[in-house]
């Protein structure tokens, strides 16, 4: 079989048990003990001894040569399942360039990365710039940056290792980045494995790259040396960036924590290059002032799909039918920008099309995963076996129970969130270790640094889906086969449930998950429950069918299910959960609401309305307005419409409900990129100041083009005025209008937000803060904003606060201003007498061209007042079209 085009990549959470590892090895190497100050980061066009232009001694050559040939027969191929170094497929015959950008399409992504790839699925690449990943550390061409450190973003699989593959093979061959002298290659899985270790960094070197046995303090200085670590997600290490000692001394020990942590900081060798490699979630383990450029792997784009396809096969016919399918098929299509699945995809396609199989070609992701299975178990039978290819029913009961030992040791490390495992941890599923490695393409053994062959080899799933899969696989034998003991501790029931009752309580909980991270492995128990699949898995789950009748209720049960409380992302999964099931009528009926001219006769049930946001969020076209008032359904069909505000232009969430949990989404919608929402009406809801937190966390993003936000009655305090002034400093050009009215905002966040209203990028023309509990105080703060940048308002709505006379005497210097654009003031209710009354006239009558509309009902004028208005009136230069009393 072909080699998979890219590695697994694990989850960071610590493993449950923590674990003494240590290695015998010569370390001996010398210690200092000075200490030393922090030194600073190299400047650009500070040049260190090797980029000034040093030359190498003819011993450090050789050194580096060796080092280099080390590295090129590391990476020169891609090594599948558990065959050593060296063998395998040569990356350079097979590689395909992967779509890189600099930034990240959304802060620190923690949904299950399905539901990332689907939002990104989408993504127009016209807003991003493409990075090859031999020009990581290059500045692009409108930027004047040192950039030293690099942090690459991606989800499992995606090819962040190929990435760093090919960067080090391009090195190694002298083909790229030939001004890098040093080039260390270390993986955070490696280090897990001396954790409890205390190291020097050039022992460190010495350990994990024996080729640099003879490097020393003074050849290391002249270097210019790049690290790469690969896999942050994978790390068991406590990187503390803030209590870990300071180090400067490359031969003084310490822990492998501080050591890494130190050189990241730039501490450790202040010159050298580091590149750290991460899923998304484990990225935010490194303090954002310690990285200098972020990028993302994004995969494969289409067209990077059919040359993957292409160059997979040399039978033009074959590439073609396969690149057809995919394309067919909208989960498949979306899956295939990860470089893992599409060799999955090509490891059954071809399979299925240059055989004598039977059967339709698989349209969802539980029936390719249960194809990969089958495929992967024949393979394994015809090189072990020698004999004809077996489906699954006819494995022996030996073959059989290794493919549940491996589905337990799937399941079980999936709960606790970790993708990697050891020797003991497979002894502690039953699996034989010998037996294991028999197959490999399911269960992979990963020995890639020589030294640690014999001593600790480190396993893990081709792929976290294959994982979850196998996982699903070993739950459903559980039901299938009354193993009450499990069932009992993953669903909290002491009897044996119904069909539907299982499923239905592994989708409670999954999506009761924090960050639904049983959402693919959930989505493959319901679509193991159709009898086609459960044939094509043989005797794998059991001999027990399910019934027609029991597949029915558990979709009934599925499109009536209520989840109110979660969020509307994830209740997305429910309608994936019926696509896994062939259940295709919700879907069909939401592409006919589509095409209808009479939506809002139609009414939608929740399963609708999550149907029908992810239909919205995926669309090619961006919606105009989304407007969940217009949608016949119930306040929770509304709050599942949500997601598709990622989608839009104007989203209109008036009295919906709204809660913290659905602000995160909207934010995600303004952090994605592109961003295409402009104006958003949140008003009437019950967010507080933490849902306010998580919008501010969007509205800060670079990828935030909003020019309208309403956020009227929202039980906003100065808490929340202080996050949202915070992101519209950060990020303030593009909002024109933000209403604020009916908040508990006070003095002390009119004076916060006055500070953007001050600072010379804020281009807001209207703001509205009606019953924010201002007094003169707040006035004041604001008043002294807008004459320090006073061109931009042209509407000022501070009705039923209490300002009185005193306040509208600040008012009115701003008003009879030259800079003064104001053409409407709202002043009602304010307690205002005849004393501030006549300031406002008077202001009026010495600059009255810009004022068109003023409102004083409601204010104690009494008749003196009255009549100077009506003076007013009377005057010449009166340009009022609206005078309110």
């Amino acid at each position: 079989m072909k080699s998979p085009p890219v590695f697994s990549d694990g989850r960071g959470p610590s493993h449950t048990k923590k674990r003494k590892r240590s290695l015998c090895l010569d370390q001996s190497a010398s210690s200092g003990d000075s200490s030393c100050q922090k030194r600073p980061r190299t400047e650009p066009g500070l040049k260190t001894p090797s980029q000034s232009g040093t030359v190498h001694s003819g011993a450090l050559h050789e050194l580096l040569d060796k080092h280099k040939l080390s590295l090129r027969t590391r990476c020169e191929h891609v090594t599948e399942g558990s065959a050593g170094a060296g063998s395998g497929t040569p990356l350079n015959r097979i590689y395909t360039e992967l779509y890189i950008t600099e930034g990240q399409s959304e802060g620190v992504n923690t949904q299950h990365e399905v539901v990332q790839l689907d939002t990104a699925a989408k993504k127009t690449t016209l807003h991003d710039t493409p990075i090859k990943c031999q020009d990581i550390f290059k500045a692009l061409a409108d930027q004047q940056k040192h950039i030293r450190v690099v942090l690459t973003n991606g989800v499992a699989g995606v090819g962040k290792t190929f990435s760093v593959q090919k960067f080090s093979l391009d090195w190694a061959q002298g083909l790229e980045n030939q001004d890098v002298s040093l080039l260390i290659l270390l993986t955070f899985r490696e280090l897990n494995l001396i954790q409890d270790e205390q190291y020097s960094l050039l022992m460190l070197l010495r350990v994990f790259h024996p080729t640099l046995q003879t490097l020393t303090v003074e050849k290391l200085a002249v270097c210019k040396v790049l690290f790469i670590f690969d896999g942050l997600d994978e790390c068991r290490l406590s990187l503390d960036f803030h209590s870990n000692e300071v180090l400067c001394d490359v031969t003084k020990k310490a822990s492998v924590s501080e050591l890494v942590t130190n050189l990241i900081k730039g501490n450790l060798l202040p010159s050298a290059l580091l590149w750290i490699t991460s899923r998304p979630a484990a990225a935010n383990q490194i303090p954002p002032t310690c990285v200098d450029r972020l990028t993302e792997v994004r995969g494969f784009t289409d067209a990077q799909k059919e040359e993957y396809f292409r160059k997979r096969f040399s039978d033009e016919d074959l590439s073609i039918r396969i690149i057809s399918h995919v394309e067919k098929s909208k989960s498949l299509h979306i899956m295939c920008q990860v470089p893992v699945f599409c060799w999955i995809t090509a490891t059954v396609l071809e399979h299925m099309l240059t055989t004598e199989q039977r059967g339709e070609l698989p349209k969802t992701l539980t029936d390719m995963y249960s194809r990969f299975l089958m495929v992967q178990t024949q393979n394994k039978k015809h090189k072990y076996h020698k004999g004809h290819e077996r489906s699954l029913e006819e494995l022996s009961e030996t073959d059989r129970e290794l493919l549940l030992k491996l589905g337990r040791l799937a399941f079980e490390y999936l709960e606790t969130r970790n993708i990697i495992f050891y020797q003991e941890d497979l002894k502690q599923c039953g699996l034989d270790v010998s037996e294991a490695s028999v197959f490999s393409g399911v269960c992979t053994e990963i020995l890639k640094v020589e030294i640690f062959q014999k001593l600790l080899p480190v396993y893990c799933f081709v792929h976290l889906s294959i994982q979850e899969f196998l996982a699903s696989v070993y739950m459903y034998h559980c039901y299938i086969n009354r193993n009450t003991k499990v069932l009992e501790h993953f669903m909290f029931t002491d009897h044996y449930p119904s069909l539907n009752v299982f499923l239905s309580r592994a989708m409670i909980k999954a999506l009761q998950s924090e960050n639904g991270h049983l959402d693919l492995f959930v989505r493959f128990l319901y679509g193991l429950s159709l009898e086609s699949n459960q044939s094509l898995l043989g005797g794998l789950l059991g001999q027990t069918k399910s019934k027609p009748a029991d597949i029915q209720r558990a979709i009934t049960t599925l499109k009536d299910m209520r989840a109110d409380d979660i969020s509307p992302d994830r209740n997305i999964n429910i309608f994936h959960c019926l696509m896994e099931m062939k259940d295709h009528s919700v879907h069909e009926e939401i592409q006919e609401f589509l095409k209808s001219e009479k939506r809002s006769e139609k009414e939608l049930s929740e399963i609708h309305c999550s149907a029908l946001a992810y239909m919205l969020q995926m669309s090619e076209e961006v919606l105009d307005e989304l407007n969940v008032e217009k949608y016949n359904t119930s306040m929770a069909g509304r709050l599942r419409l949500i997601p598709a505000v990622r989608n839009c232009r104007k989203a209109r969430f008036k009295r919906c409900g709204l809660s913290v949990t659905h602000s995160d989404v909207v934010a995600s919608a303004l952090k994605s990129s592109p961003s295409h929402l402009k104006d958003l009406e949140l008003s009437h809801n019950h967010l507080q100041d933490s849902g306010v937190k998580l919008l501010s966390a969007g509205l800060e993003s670079p990828n935030c083009k909003l020019e309208i936000l309403r956020l009227h009655s929202c039980q906003i305090s100065d808490e929340g005025c202080a996050a949202l002034v915070s992101a519209l400093k950060s990020n303030p050009s593009h909002l024109r209008e933000l209403e604020l009215s009916y908040n508990n905002l006070q003095d002390s966040g009119v004076k916060l937000l006055s500070e953007f209203l001050g600072s010379p990028n804020c281009k807001l023309e209207i703001l509205r803060l009606t019953l924010c509990q201002i007094s003169v105080e707040g006035c004041a703060a604001l008043v002294s904003a807008l004459k320090s940048n006073p061109s931009h308002l042209r509407e000022l709505e501070l009705s039923y606060n209490n300002l009185q006379d005193s306040g509208v005497k600040l008012l009115s210097e701003f008003v009879e201003s030259p800079n003064c654009k104001l053409e409407i003031l709202r002043l009602n209710g304010c307690q205002i007498s005849v004393e501030g009354c006549a300031a406002l006239v008077s202001a009026l009558k010495s600059n009255p061209s810009h004022l068109r509309e003023l409102q004083l009902s409601l204010n104690p004028l009494q008749s003196s007042g009255v009549k100077l208005l009506s003076d007013l009136e009377q005057s010449p230069t009166y340009r009022l079209d609206t005078l309110s009393t």
